[in-house]
């Protein structure tokens, strides 16, 4: 120890440092890039883990630390609870998990950046501009996570919450925030004359610009809220390493800052809405206004009898996920399904809607984790072109994504968004416990079609029964 701390003391050569900063970013990266995969991700997550486990040695060896009680305390702790929820948590809760992530790396960038203006004297430009992103980004990157919590869990009301003025309201906010921002780096006490009085007023308003920015945003558009409040952590947590002037801390927050944004547009491409719509938080109220039409034809029930002689003479088969089967945790039996269709000699293949489930890629970790294989999933602009020449389509859990209004009923909230054409296979089983309408709470006349067929009851046991069939 006493050599380590000797190579890394605030004297010793700051390239090494540097260096080893270098090799933890590299690790970032390598990791990043194998979590575009199920087959590597977990290898991916490792390293990246093994990334920042070697950039937090180096930076506390590098600060000369000696008093290893509390920072040993700390990290028993955090392993502790890290470990428990991540046996405890259920593939359903994973969404939530992830915005209470986000929010805890919001609320930590906030406390650096608050501990250094308060127990620091600088008057520095290049420190006090970073501190105000800092507490500014990681406080409504806090509460906006914590209501996007609400809205996944079901502990509060998922429809959008709309009022007049809202927009203005929103507006004033962030005037207020660059008058306080402007006190605290140009004025520097000249109306405050305490740090802690202008920060106080920073964080509060911008943790009120969190909670009302995430609000108005509901149904199918949580999605996007993840993947943009993903962005706004690692936004928060690169403008805190400019404030403690690390540089592992400054990649690291940009990665995620990048990856979170592209992945943003990507979710609004899916959902056909724009990037300026998610910032401004606009794109809630469009689905918080539609109608939602009442049943419009007659549907048409099915037992799995009946299905399983449909499914038994198809060539080919393509499997839509969606959250109906997280919730009735039926990946594993799909699966199974899709293996006895294989061994039938029919073609199986599983349609993944970048925007099904709760968060971005929540079908696909499903699928993973039920050992489906990765060539077998396809995105909704592979299939669509040949769907009609689909023998089955089985919709599974489902809606908003494979709602034909969006493509039929102008007058529709979802109107313009890409969905799976699944309404054009030649036969479509749609798996669902009743016809209630999805999480954009809008009707899908898809149920009416006279191709399609209800499968009513809970996911799991309707597709374990459909495996009995073809073993027996």
């Amino acid at each position: 120890m006493e050599f380590l701390n000797t190579i890394f003391s605030p004297t010793a050569n700051e390239a090494v440092v540097n260096l080893i900063y270098i090799f933890s970013s590299a690790l970032f990266i390598i990791g990043l890039k194998m979590l575009g995969s199920p087959e590597t991700a977990a290898k991916g997550n490792l390293i990246s883990a093994l990334g920042m486990l070697v950039a937090v040695v180096v930076t506390l060896l590098d600060q000369s630390v000696t008093n290893f009680q509390w920072i040993f305390l700390a990290m028993f702790l955090g392993a502790f609870i890290g470990a428990i929820a991540a046996l405890k948590i259920e593939m359903t809760s994973m969404p939530e998990m992830v915005a209470i992530f986000n929010g805890f790396g919001g609320i930590a960038s906030l406390l650096v950046g608050s501990s250094e203006h308060i127990l620091s004297s600088t008057d520095s430009l290049g420190i006090l501009i970073p501190i105000f992103l800092t507490v500014v980004i990681g406080g409504l990157t806090f509460t906006g996570s914590i209501i996007a919590y609400g809205k996944l869990s079901g502990r509060m009301n998922g429809n959008p919450i709309l009022y007049k003025g809202q927009q203005w309201i929103n507006g004033l906010l962030v005037l207020l925030l660059l008058f306080f921002g402007f006190e605290m780096i140009v004025n520097q006490g000249l109306v405050f004359t305490l740090n802690w009085q202008v920060l106080t007023a920073i964080i509060c308003l911008s943790f009120l610009l969190g909670i009302l920015l995430v609000i108005p945003i509901g149904g199918g558009d949580m999605p996007v809220v993840i993947a943009l409040l993903n962005s706004y952590s690692g936004l928060a947590a690169c403008a805190a390493g400019f404030v403690i002037q690390n540089n592992v801390l400054i990649v690291a927050g940009a990665l995620v800052g990048a990856s979170g944004l592209i992945l943003t547009n990507i979710m609004c491409k899916a959902m056909n809405r724009s990037l300026a719509n998610v910032l401004f938080s606009g794109f809630g109220a469009i689905v918080a206004s539609g109608t939602s039409k009442g049943e419009q034809g007659e549907v048409r029930p099915i037992v799995t009898g009946d299905a399983y002689l449909i499914l038994e003479a198809a060539s080919s088969v393509a499997i839509v996920p969606g959250y109906g089967m997280a919730v009735a945790q039926a990946q594993h039996a799909v699966r199974e399904l899709g293996e006895l269709l294989e061994g039938n000699g029919t073609t199986v293949q599983y349609v993944i809607h970048p925007v099904a489930g709760r968060m971005p890629g929540h079908m696909n970790v499903l699928l993973a984790e039920a050992n489906v294989p990765y060539d077998q999933l396809i995105e909704p602009g592979d299939i669509n072109p040949i769907i009609e020449s689909v023998d089955v389509c089985i919709v599974i859990g489902a809606n908003d994504v494979v709602n034909p209004a969006a493509r039929e009923d102008n007058e529709s909230p979802i109107y313009g968004m890409p969905i799976i054409d699944v309404d054009k296979a030649i036969t479509t089983f749609v798996l669902k416990r009743s016809m209630a309408s999805g999480f954009a709470g809008i009707q899908n006349p898809l149920f009416f079609k006279t191709n399609t067929r209800m499968l009513f009851g809970d996911a799991k046991d309707s597709i374990t029964a459909l495996v009995s069939e073809f073993k027996s």
